[in-house]
């Protein structure tokens, strides 16, 4: 884990650490299982942030003013949001063109996130795609 990332989440309350480490781990995951290569760790804007050369950066946070929920974040500048709200908008909370929205308190929905991870690292071969292929 890159140093500064894992200072970030040696900052996190216990709980919230533990949900954003395991949302960490599916990322590396669905990357090692696409098969696209390193994995760039760092961080943007004070959040950890993950990005292959084929995708889009996904970011992940925790908030001060949402303390029951943890996010991941992606380019607002893309379709990605609005297809997971196309495909997966009535089991996930999503953000306006930015975010997914968990709760620290439910299991992660490892199927359905590992969809969306899947789409946004491979987002360049997709974007012109309709529903980015999906």
């Amino acid at each position: 884990m890159d140093q500064a990332v894992k200072c970030r989440f040696d900052q996190y309350p216990k709980e919230a650490k533990m949900c954003l480490v395991a949302l960490r781990n599916l990322i590396l995951t669905v990357a090692t299982s696409l098969e696209l290569g390193e994995v760039e760790e760092s961080l943007k804007w004070g959040e950890p942030s993950y990005s292959v050369k084929t995708g889009s950066p996904i970011r992940l946070d925790w908030k001060l003013k949402s303390p029951e929920h943890y996010y991941l974040f992606f380019n607002c500048n893309t379709k990605l949001v609005d297809t997971f709200r196309e495909l997966y908008g009535d089991s996930l909370a999503l953000q306006g063109t930015r975010a997914i929205q968990l709760t620290l308190s439910n299991p992660l929905p490892e199927l359905v996130l590992t969809h969306c991870i899947g789409l946004a690292l491979t987002y360049q071969q997709r974007k012109n795609l309709p529903l980015l292929g999906a």
